[in-house]
């Protein structure tokens, strides 16, 4: 066993799946000035028990200590960086830049990292350097043994149903062609067409989260997930900004290791 399989593996719990609170918002979303801090709300996600917690370098940085126990979730980095705020929306989608290597990221305690391949860009020079970007770091993650976990969208201009089945499943097959290690994508919004997204690439996919939406329709996109084989769920605002970030992080828990 590799040294990127036995971290990967870290990750998942014996139901052979996983929930990873996304909080690497920061980077790309204008954030509350009221409320709770960084800190106060990533001291809550640690304490709600998720199997992983994506977040940026300079959050796990600052915050390692949250960390650095037995049975604390697994800090996942964010190795990239993309436009998705939505006071730039005609940009959305449109950049991306690297900001941690693999090496990096291991060296600060990281047990995986995560990188966007962002379908239909307005550029076909974008999309290219996103793929090579991808590509170098997967090569760069099975040498020095940390796991790349691709998030592989349909955000670039050129597409405006974001979920389209054969679109999604595209952009997956080629994180997997590139040696992503597992893959975050879009939930299709049916079983049937999410069961042939995860059927057609041969690493784990967990579906992502997206904008916040109402508990009950959260819950039932997180279940279809993973009736169509999904192994996990990457959650971020759905999770954190809810009224009960807590219960609701049991409640999916629950649904992805099938406690209901």
């Amino acid at each position: 066993m590799t040294g990127t399989a036995l971290r990967l593996g870290r990750l998942f719990r014996s139901s052979g799946r996983a929930f990873v609170t996304a909080f690497d918002h920061g980077t790309t979303l204008r954030m509350p000035m009221s409320g709770p801090g960084p800190r106060e709300v990533l001291s809550t996600i640690v304490d709600s028990g998720p199997d992983g917690v994506l977040l940026s370098a300079g959050m796990l940085a600052t915050n390692t200590d949250l960390f650095a126990r037995r049975g604390a979730p697994v800090p996942v980095v964010r190795a990239d960086w993309t436009v998705i705020d939505e006071d730039w929306k005609a940009d959305s989608g449109e950049f991306h830049r690297v900001v941690v290597t693999p090496a990096e990221a291991a060296a600060m305690g990281a047990g995986a990292i995560c990188m966007y391949l962002i379908g239909g860009p307005a550029t076909g020079e974008m999309f290219a350097g996103n793929v090579a970007a991808v590509a170098k770091a997967a090569h760069e993650a099975d040498r020095v043994g940390i796991p790349l976990i691709v998030e592989a969208t349909l955000w670039g201009s050129r597409h405006t149903d974001k979920k389209d089945p054969e679109a999604v499943q595209h952009m997956c097959r080629i994180a997997y062609e590139l040696g992503a290690h597992a893959i975050k994508t879009e939930f299709t919004g049916d079983v049937e067409s999410m069961r042939q997204v995860i059927g057609s690439v041969g690493v784990p996919v967990l579906t992502l989260g997206g904008a916040r939406g109402a508990a009950d329709a959260v819950e039932a996109a997180a279940r279809d997930a993973i009736t169509a084989g999904a192994k996990g769920l990457i959650f971020g605002r759905n999770v954190w900004a809810a009224d009960d970030p807590i219960t609701t992080t049991k409640n999916l828990l629950d649904i992805v290791h099938g406690a209901v």
